[in-house]
């Protein structure tokens, strides 16, 4: 059998995630897979087309692909105090941003959704991605600090390891999206998951599901082990930010979606659709 594609970012959370697996230290049996690391919402775009066995992606993204893919148990990012932030370098108010330049991390990203949520007013129904008044810039998330900073957009949406580093750009937090959402709905945030193709068949994806939860319960037994192959992917940061990133966006919804994460994945959706960002329909594991 051919290696299996298995895209992920290169974050720390991810590579933190997927070391064991992709280094040989879980039995795979026959089982192969071939390391695919580009940021989320490239990620997101190869789903969209069907061009990954397995992907990492984002929740948004996965609300358009419910009728090509399965969501996987394993593997994915939900959890309390790390959704995204919106920051500016000028004391701006939300209701101040819906006329001005932000910069987005991807049109897929559950970022963005969470923003479109959060005030309808930020809704996109277009591919040029813009409302009455404001204008939403695509970049790659590590690009968005530089260019809040350098004034060539007004605010940014920004995830990942960068709600610990924005201080340091001079930039100040307009809004925490994921205490937005806690204090909504009572639950945690999901923000990203593993996704399998459906034609893989119930049993492969069951299998490949058992597979990436051993590869993270190796990691938490091993925690030092994959530091080399961390930091070889990342964006060259400390010591301290790399474990503050895993500590954030690795847990027990990474072992298992568990009943309570199952539920805040099925409020996101639910909203989305009553939204009209996402079509209707169901999802299955």
């Amino acid at each position: 059998m051919k290696p299996l594609t298995l895209g992920y970012s290169p974050c720390p959370n991810d590579t933190f995630i997927f070391y064991a697996l992709i280094h040989g230290r879980v039995d795979t049996d026959a089982l192969k897979f071939k390391e695919i690391l580009l940021d989320v919402e490239t990620l997101n775009q190869k789903a969209l087309n069907t061009e990954l066995d397995l992907t990492k992606i984002s929740y948004h993204a996965f609300g358009h692909l419910r009728d090509k893919y399965l969501l996987l148990r394993a593997g994915g990012a939900l959890g309390k105090g790390c959704g995204p932030l919106v920051v500016a370098k000028h004391d701006y108010t939300m209701q101040e941003l819906r006329k001005k330049k932000i910069a987005i991390p991807g049109k897929l990203t559950t970022a963005f959704l969470l923003l479109q949520l959060f005030d309808p007013m930020f809704l996109t129904h277009n591919s040029k991605l813009r409302t009455q008044n404001s204008v939403f810039i695509e970049m790659p998330f590590h690009k968005i600090m530089d260019a809040v900073a350098r004034e060539e957009v007004d605010a940014g949406l920004i995830i990942h390891e960068s709600r610990f580093t924005y201080p340091s750009y001079g930039l100040k937090q307009v809004l925490d999206l994921g205490e937005w959402w806690e204090k909504a709905t009572g639950l945690p945030i999901p923000l990203g998951c593993i996704i399998a193709k459906q034609s893989l068949g119930e049993g492969m994806n069951k299998n490949i599901n058992a597979l990436i939860r051993q590869s993270v319960e190796y990691a938490f037994k091993n925690r030092s082990e994959p530091t080399d192959y961390i930091k070889k992917n990342s964006q060259e940061l400390s010591d301290e930010v790399i474990n503050r990133h895993i500590d954030l966006y690795v847990n027990d919804y990474s072992l298992d979606i568990g009943p309570y994460g199952e539920k805040a994945v099925i409020e996101l959706l639910s909203r989305a659709e009553d939204a009209g960002i996402i079509p209707k329909a169901k999802f299955q594991y």
